[in-house]
């Protein structure tokens, strides 16, 4: 049976190392046609040449997800080249950091974590689908590791520990999802766990010996994008293929209300 990601236009960002480069290689060997998005522009373009033998690769966008301006900027290139994109992979994030005690903060002054790994993928995303794309699905790439968001600090400006900044982060992009997959039902909205502790620069930064190959982290991806693909059922998180059950706030109707209300008002207009 040939894959479902056959023909369809796809872009993964965070994709010029680690997990996001080899999903981009996996889709890229099923038939997709990929393009590419990174922060440094010798590393995208050594990523496209490396990827090239694999299949056609689109569109090569750089933009520093630290910045909501350059995201915003990501999203009116992307409307403009990729007017048929039909999935948006949001892949790109930070992990715990090398000093877990530093709190870094993003080039508009936001906490590091919380602003790339989840007011970036909102921005990006709420701005294509103004404009119709993607036209299939979005697929966010989370974390089992989820810890309760505290709404009266969401920049972990108190008692500052990486771990958990990654895990609330992580937790308010799954919550995310499911209320937009709530408010898209005519697109497959998942977010999804690609493997615990996998063998990538963030995993190895931060200290921690990796559990598995990255690899596994781009089979997962490659399987749930196939799946949204074939499927309508939407709103789900998987650990790795599996469905499974988020941590309980990601159900909790009045908790993601009260996230995209805060959320909307920390984001330009």
């Amino acid at each position: 049976m040939s894959s479902a990601v056959e023909g369809k236009q796809i872009l993964i960002t965070g994709a010029t190392g680690g997990i996001g480069l080899l999903a981009a290689r996996a889709m890229l060997r099923a038939g997709a046609l990929v393009s590419l998005h990174g922060r440094d522009e010798g590393k995208l373009a050594r990523a496209a040449a490396e990827l090239a033998p694999d299949g056609k690769v689109g569109a090569t966008l750089v933009a520093d997800l630290a910045s909501l301006a350059e995201v915003a900027e990501l999203a009116e290139r992307v409307a403009r080249e990729l007017p048929q994109l039909e999935v948006l992979v949001n892949n790109a994030g930070v992990g715990f950091g090398a000093d877990r005690r530093r709190r870094e903060l993003s080039r508009d002054g936001f906490e590091l974590r919380w602003a790339v790994n989840y007011l970036a993928p909102f921005l990006l995303t709420e701005r294509l689908l103004a404009g119709g794309l993607p036209r299939r699905a979005v697929i966010n790439v989370a974390s089992i590791g989820q810890e309760p968001i505290d709404f009266s600090d969401l920049q972990s400006e108190r008692d500052y520990e990486g771990t958990r900044a990654y895990r609330r982060s992580k937790l308010a992009l799954i919550l995310w999802s499911m209320d937009l997959a709530a408010q898209q039902p005519e697109r497959v909205v998942h977010s999804l766990h690609p493997g615990t502790l996998l063998d990538t620069n963030m995993v190895r930064d931060a200290g921690v010996t990796p559990h598995g190959p990255a690899s596994r982290g781009a089979e997962v991806i490659l399987g749930v994008v196939e799946r949204a693909l074939r499927e309508r059922e939407s709103g789900l998180y998987f650990d790795e293929l599996t469905p499974a059950r988020a941590k309980p706030p990601a159900y909790d109707l009045q908790q993601r209300r009260k996230l995209r209300e805060a959320t909307l008002a920390l984001l330009p207009r």
